[in-house]
């Protein structure tokens, strides 16, 4: 049984001070054809008074783990070395992060794919129709809304009582927090679990990655984009390759991996792997 923190015994200032973290428990199905498997991701949505970013906790402390990994081999040995056990390990598969500039929301997401970084705009309007209907979820009295989105039809649940015109992903504009938001063949979900304050802290740059520079595009920018390296996975390392890189893998026992062995894994784990996640949140991008 889901437990919800006590979010109303709170004082109501609290939800009126800036710098407010709304943690949602995000459940969704990779693989329509397999939906008794269902994927769990604890998510973020941070508020402030400029805007609001929405990530993955999960992905955020895995990827602060393995960065310190590298970070340690590097001033260790003065090199790197992939671990195929080491990558194995990470945690969190939504990797993108959701940005909304106040006051008029402004939506931008953070992706990669390949070697690039990407910061799409996404001018899409979401036209919500409020309905009568209210019932009670967790600690909060909330009413329901629908809409439209991404190839997709959306039932929310907001609550006034969070006076914060925002929610999970890119969804906002309701008068209220969205507390819970479903699509209708009910393989994404999201739902508030949790509240407190956080303290923003300066992004640190890893010593291994680097601060990568992001290629700002549109949507439709994006899923062109997104397409190519779907149905060419490989793309990017053979440009490398092509380019003079060398790249350097060890399989989980520690022995090399062969750059054409490299190409033959990564497109047939993709297919494997593109077979198997065919429900994304947004279905339009695969049209």
């Amino acid at each position: 049984m889901k437990k919800y923190f006590p979010l109303f015994l709170l004082i109501c200032n609290f939800f009126f001070a800036q710098n407010q973290r709304f943690s949602y428990e995000y459940q969704f199905v990779k693989d329509t054809l397999n939906k008794q498997e269902i994927s769990k991701e604890l998510m973020n949505l941070d508020i402030s008074k400029d805007g609001s970013s929405f990530y993955s906790r999960d992905v955020q402390v895995s990827d602060s783990v393995m960065n310190a990994y590298f970070e340690k081999q590097i001033k260790t040995s003065g090199s790197m070395n992939v671990d195929m056990k080491m990558m194995s390990q990470r945690k969190g598969s939504v990797r993108y992060k959701i940005f909304k500039k106040y006051p008029d929301f402004k939506t931008t997401a953070s992706a990669s794919i390949g070697i690039d970084s990407y910061k799409v705009a996404d001018d899409r309007k979401l036209l919500w129709k409020i309905l009568p209907d209210q019932k009670k979820i967790g600690e909060f009295n909330a009413q329901k809304a629908t809409t439209e989105f991404a190839g997709r039809k959306w039932v929310a649940w907001f609550s006034t009582e969070l006076p914060f015109q925002d929610g999970p992903y890119k969804f906002h504009g309701l008068p209220g927090l969205i507390i819970k938001l479903e699509d209708l063949t009910k393989t994404h979900q999201f739902e508030l679990i949790g509240a407190s304050k956080f303290t923003p802290v300066a992004e640190k740059v890893s010593e291994f990655t680097g601060k990568k520079k992001e290629i700002e595009i549109s949507q439709n920018q994006y899923r062109k984009i997104f397409l190519e390296d779907r149905n060419d996975p490989a793309k990017v390392i053979k440009q490398a390759l092509a380019n003079g890189a060398v790249i350097q893998l060890t399989d989980q026992n520690g022995n090399m991996i062969s750059t054409s062995e490299m190409i033959k894994n990564k497109e047939q784990g993709a297919k494997a792997k593109n077979a198997k996640d065919n429900n994304l949140l947004e279905l339009d991008l695969l049209k």
